[in-house]
């Protein structure tokens, strides 16, 4: 073992020392109380000013981590009195644990200059990605963050629009498609369901009738019992009244059904079993309008 062998192994063994470690030990408590103490203070703020519990709640998480990080530093420092290639040696290691650490945040910000120069979907589009469908409300250069139909906001990475399938409803404007579906027996009056539902979508005060109304027919099997599916397909002249386009066209569109007698499938063919297409024939209604 060289000289230089035996020099490091010196300094390993002054950083550990019983005083150090017990420095060491009681800046670390020191910590971990003064932490606590910023916890117990939140609270009592809680309890003052409960209408700003989430801000103070932040703002106890955000100094408490600072608190850790920066007077972990110190005590350290104090402590151990670490030598400067100890230091240097110690630097490289935590640059580049950090790097594997942060590799998910630095693709993210990528991505978001992606997103701002390819735009994929703008601010105010009703997209899909896998089960989250929602109006996107920020596009940052970390997340996008998405409100849902239910009122939940979402942070979605911007790196997983960069590997998975996005749908977008509107691509920037107001107007988006809205399908909805009725179903009819086989023997019903098909031709009258198709007009009843027709003058049903262009009466709607959602209803963009700047864009083609159609009125598309469907064979489907529901419980081996072959059954039609009358699908709307209209646009809401704003992605705000989605839902409501769709609720007055099933509110209406059945009470319209059940005045003029055209039958509907057996409910026990739908509790016993699910629809799946067959045969589609599309019978364009936009002529009609």
């Amino acid at each position: 073992m060289n000289e230089g062998d035996l020099t490091q192994l010196d300094q390993l063994a002054q950083l550990f020392q019983f005083d150090r470690m017990v420095m060491l030990a009681l800046g670390i408590a020191a910590l971990v109380f003064a932490v606590k103490g910023v916890n117990y203070l939140a609270r009592l703020l809680y309890q003052r000013v409960p209408s700003r519990r989430l801000l103070i709640s932040q703002v106890a998480t955000v100094v408490g981590f600072l608190i850790y990080t920066a007077g972990g530093v110190v005590v350290v420092f104090v402590a151990l009195e670490p030598p400067r290639e100890l230091m240097l040696a110690a630097t490289g290691s935590l640059a580049v644990a950090l790097g594997l650490s942060l590799k998910d945040l630095v693709a993210s910000v990528i991505a978001g200059f992606i997103l701002l120069f390819d735009r994929p979907f703008q601010v105010g589009d009703r997209v899909t990605l896998g089960t989250t469908y929602g109006e996107i409300k920020s596009i940052g250069l970390r997340a996008v963050r998405l409100t849902t139909l239910d009122d939940n906001e979402v942070t979605i990475p911007n790196n997983r629009f960069m590997t998975d399938v996005v749908a977008s409803g509107n691509s920037g404007a107001l107007a988006m498609m809205v399908e909805c579906n009725f179903h009819i027996a086989l023997d019903a009056d098909v031709i009258k369901a198709r007009e009843l539902l027709h003058e049903i979508v262009v009466t709607s005060r959602f209803v963009y009738l700047k864009k083609p109304v159609s009125i598309v027919v469907s064979e489907v099997a529901i419980a081996d019992r072959l059954a039609l599916q009358v699908r709307t397909k209209a646009y809401v002249l704003d992605v705000r009244f989605e839902k409501e386009f769709a609720t007055d066209i099933y509110v209406r569109g059945t009470d319209a059904l059940r005045r003029h007698s055209i039958a509907r499938p057996s409910l026990g063919a739908f509790v016993s079993g699910t629809a799946a297409p067959a045969a589609e024939l599309e019978m364009s209604a936009a002529s009609e309008t």
